[in-house]
Parts: C-alpha cells; structure tokens; sequence
C-alpha cells in the first residue's frame, strides 16, 4: 500500500495515462493538473485551464493518448498533447444542466457523457467537418446521470443516475463502426435501445461497472447496497445490503471479486458465488493499526460519546490511509479480469496504490487469528 497526498483539497476524479507514469486528477475546481512520478515523488508537469465551472469528469484514452474532461459548465473538451502543450477542442454536447461523468469507448472512437439533463451524450468525430458532434440518449432517464462504464464490446454503455435506476443502452454509432454481434444482453442493438433496467432501489446509483467479459454489471447505490446483474442467469439480479456508510464506487478485480468504497474511508472486498447467486462481503481491505484497538473506560467511552458522538476511538481517530470519503477507484494492473493493483482517491487529497495479492494474504491472516 502506497499514499500520496497532493493536495489540501479534495480531488474530484481523476485518470491515468497508458505506463501509469501520469495521473491527471482536479483539485475540486475548473482545473486539472497532471503529475508525472519521477522515483518516487510526483511533480506536477501540466495546468489545463479551459473549463469555467468545476470539473467532474476525466478519461484518459491509453492508445490515442487523447484526454475528455466534462464540468458543470456544461462543455467537454477533448485535449491532444503537441509537442509539449495540451491543445483542447470544444465538444458540443447540446445540454443546459452539468455534466457528471464522461468515459471512452474501448476503441476510442467516441466517448459518453452524463448529465443533469436526464440523458447521455454519445459523443464521435466527424471527418467531414473536423469536430465532434454526439447523438442524445434521453428515454426513459428521469435524472441526473451519475456514472457511466461501457461493455467490451464497444456498443453497449452502462448508466446509474439519481432516478434510483441502472441502465444498459446501445449505444451503436453506424456512422463510425460495424453493426455489432449478439451479447448475452440481447441482439439487436439500434442506437439508444434499452437493453436492460433494473427494478427501483433506494438510492442514487454512484457507480457502475461492467465485468472484464460484460457479462456482468454491478453497481452502489446511496442506501448502501451492492447490487450485480448477471446476463448469463436470464439477468438475474443480486443484492447485498452492507452495514456500511453509502458506498461511492465499485470495480470488479476479477471475474467474480468485485472492490467497493466510499464514505468508510476504507475499500472493501466483496464475491460473487455464482453457482448460488450471492454476494458476500469478503473483508475490509485497510487493516487498521493494532494499538488503537485497545479496551476501552466506562469513562472514555462517555467522554467520546460527548465529544465525538462515537464510542469507538478506532473509528473516531480514523487510523484509515484516508482520512476523508474516497470517491473513485480505477484499475492498475492486471485489468479487471485479474487485477493486481488499483488505486483509489478521495475528498481528503490523497491517492492509495492498493496491491491485491498482499491485501488477500493480510485478509487471511486476519481470519486465521
């Protein structure tokens, strides 16, 4: 485990390049700085300043090299690195509430962005006229469009939003690619079809995501709960009320591992059976430090509950790397078939590189005493 903390603000999202050399991340307003490691130090190399509002959302496309960042200014730009400047080109996203979230395609040619507008712009290029233009995607979105991951097969786009929902559409462009095959989430795929939905659950959907064969999707939502959906099991869906704070975002790790975190300050492991169906919690994966689990005085439990409306000094000194909510995690290594490193960021400043093997060799120590 590795914590790095760059800033006294809160960092709202953040992406990174290709070699996982640059993480480009914003300070909680209308920037966004890159910072490049040298050793074992990060030094800021790159300010892009051309949103007026804060910004909410950045990918960075590892094969073109091309950054998207979206804000509540209502723009997304699309960044190309010439020479040693990043150039920005306005994308016309036709939306007049924030932008929440935006994500490449694996392919890279084209790109989704979610909004307050109750629809996801499909975003793509336009040859003929050198610029970026996008299709909308509006039924039957009720509100804010929160999170976004797209299928591997580059057509089919998961969405979560703030109407308690999560969706799968097409999100096939025929102008810029082939009609594409069947999928275990169905088979035919015109732009905008619905292609699954699930059934009302009691909080806004903070973050979703697709497994490595997109098979499977899994979302959190705000009342806690993890939800999956399987298209091999006629879309079955699984859900597991945790005992934990609203959990604000989730990646699957392997096929059936999944890693969710949020308001805990803590990321947690969580396993899907698929032979019966289930999610499990596997374990919180920040094993706090031994010595604050001390015993505790019928007095120091009062003067705690006074102080800090805790009687748990472990929770309440936080001995968690982060000491604030963490709100993205995104996969290092390994892919999310086999991930052996992820990192995750939060409202505290900081960045933590998590390695999964010694997180599970820990975990099983744990059980074993």
């Amino acid at each position: 485990m590795a914590y790095h903390s760059f800033l006294l603000e809160p960092i709202s999202c953040h992406a990174w390049n290709k070699d996982r050399t640059q993480i480009a991340l914003c300070p909680n307003n209308h920037e966004v700085h890159i910072y490049r490691k040298d050793g074992t130090k990060w030094s800021k190399v790159h300010e892009l300043k051309e949103h007026n509002g804060q910004v909410t959302g950045i990918d960075w496309a590892p094969e073109s090299n091309r950054l998207v960042t979206c804000g509540t200014d209502r723009n997304a730009y699309v960044w190309t690195l010439k020479g040693n400047v990043w150039k920005p080109t306005l994308v016309i996203l036709r939306i007049n509430r924030a932008a929440r979230c935006v994500k490449w395609s694996p392919k890279e040619n084209k790109f989704a962005v979610g909004s307050g507008s109750r629809l996801i712009s499909i975003c793509y290029f336009e040859q003929e006229n050198d610029w970026w233009v996008c299709k909308h995607i509006k039924k039957p979105i009720r509100s804010t469009v929160l999170s976004l991951d797209w299928h591997p097969n580059n057509v089919l786009l998961a969405a979560g939003s703030c109407d308690f929902k999560c969706r799968i559409f097409s999100a096939y462009i025929k102008e810029v690619e082939e009609r594409p095959s069947p999928t275990p989430w169905g088979s035919k795929m015109p732009f905008g079809e619905l292609m699954f939905e699930s059934s009302s659950s009691c909080g806004w959907v903070h973050s979703i995501c697709f497994s490595a064969s997109g098979t499977r999707v899994a979302w959190v939502s705000h009342d806690s709960t993890l939800c999956l959906a399987d298209a091999s099991k006629r879309m079955a869906v699984t859900s597991l009320c945790t005992e934990t704070l609203p959990l604000l975002a989730v990646t699957f790790i392997t096929e059936n591992s999944l890693v969710a975190a949020g308001h805990d300050c803590y990321p947690m492991l969580f396993t899907y059976e698929e032979s019966q169906g289930v999610l499990t919690f596997g374990g919180k994966l920040d094993v706090p430090k031994q010595s604050s689990q001390r015993g505790l005085t019928a007095r120091e439990r009062f003067q705690n509950l006074d102080k800090k409306a805790s009687s748990d000094t472990a929770n309440a000194t936080l001995d968690t790397l982060h000491k604030n909510s963490i709100s993205q995690i995104s996969v290092l290594a390994g892919g999310k078939a086999n991930c052996s490193q992820f990192c995750t960021t939060g409202m505290d400043g900081g960045m933590s590189i998590w390695d999964v093997k010694s997180l599970e060799s820990a975990l099983k120590d744990l059980k074993i005493k």
